[in-house]
């Protein structure tokens, strides 16, 4: 494969939530971006901004192992607890980024208002380019979708941290039922950019056992299973508001990120993959560049929506 040209890259350029980036992979809000030296290893895997992983106020152990199982599909259940050292690391995750030249998008996980906004105001503080709140966590009670699945919690929360933060503030929905109604408050709120969609609650059991292999029981779904339902939540959102979305799940190959273009989204990000293969940020990055070249498009933001207009 060929090696990235600043034309390419000028071809792939986008902007989200106020975020000029050089192109549209970050990755996904998960297992690493809680420590300094994580911020340096995402950054090497050439993202074109960095999301930590959700910080809370106060530091969370996470639950006990195995927190982690690998289908046999090779999708992945977690249920990690939203594991991390609390909002006193938030400044110097930020000043790593910053060091390194990276945009970073602090991901925010309460389980109150007034949490949300204390997390999200230290990264404002702290020079974050933008926070993400976690509405849509799908294993930890009282976080995430316990608050995300009820548009009236949404739209509480996102009104209250937008009104006090300068940043840009967006909010990562989770599927269930009432989506569009939580997207659209989010929006109506104070959100200027949407994340669809977070991991889906499921269960697996070792058949020997006979017993729930994780610890919590429930964790979260990701991999190639969930990239079919979080294409069609992006283009349903995209359909009624005509918001800007980051697309999220599943994508492994430039034929998935190209999926969400299409359907509505303007950046991608990418979590179960990156574990699996460290450089497929640049795979997808060439085949975007060649899909762009065989559509006879200019720019990758001129395709953004374009399942829309059949």
């Amino acid at each position: 494969m060929r090696d990235l040209s600043k034309k390419d890259l000028d071809k792939l350029s986008t902007s989200v939530a106020g975020l000029r980036l050089e192109h549209p992979i970050m990755n996904a809000s998960g297992v690493l971006g809680a420590e300094p030296e994580q911020i340096e290893i995402l950054a090497s895997m050439g993202l074109s901004a960095i999301v930590s992983k959700t910080i809370t106020r106060d530091p969370r152990s996470g639950y006990d192992p195995p927190i982690v199982v690998e289908l046999r599909n090779g999708d992945l259940i977690n249920a990690v607890g939203l594991a991390n050292p609390g909002i006193g690391i938030i400044p110097r995750i930020i000043e790593r980024a910053k060091r390194i030249g990276k945009k970073i998008i602090i991901s925010v996980g309460g389980s109150s208002e007034k949490e949300f906004v204390e997390v999200a105001s230290r990264a404002d503080e702290s020079g974050a380019d933008a926070v993400e709140l976690n509405l849509s966590c799908p294993h930890t009670k009282g976080y995430g979708m316990d608050i995300g699945s009820d548009p009236e919690n949404v739209s509480s929360v996102v009104e209250s941290v937008a009104s006090v933060i300068k940043i840009p503030v967006i909010a990562k929905l989770g599927l269930s039922d009432k989506i569009l109604a939580s997207a659209g408050r989010a929006l109506e709120k104070g959100a200027k950019t949407l994340t669809l969609i977070n991991t889906i609650r499921a269960l697996a059991i070792d058949v020997y056992s006979m017993k729930p292999i994780l610890t919590n029981i429930f964790g979260g779904l990701s991999g190639r299973s969930i990239h079919p339902i979080a294409v069609r939540v992006v283009y349903e959102v995209y359909r009624e508001y005509r918001p800007e979305i980051i697309g999220v799940g599943g994508v492994f190959t430039w034929e998935d990120a190209a999926e969400f273009i299409l359907a509505g989204a303007r950046a991608v990000q990418i979590g179960t993959a990156l574990i699996k293969n460290p450089r497929i940020v640049q795979e997808i990055l060439r085949g975007l560049v060649q899909w762009l070249e065989a559509v006879e498009a200019e720019r990758l933001e001129s395709l953004v929506g374009a399942a829309h207009k059949i």
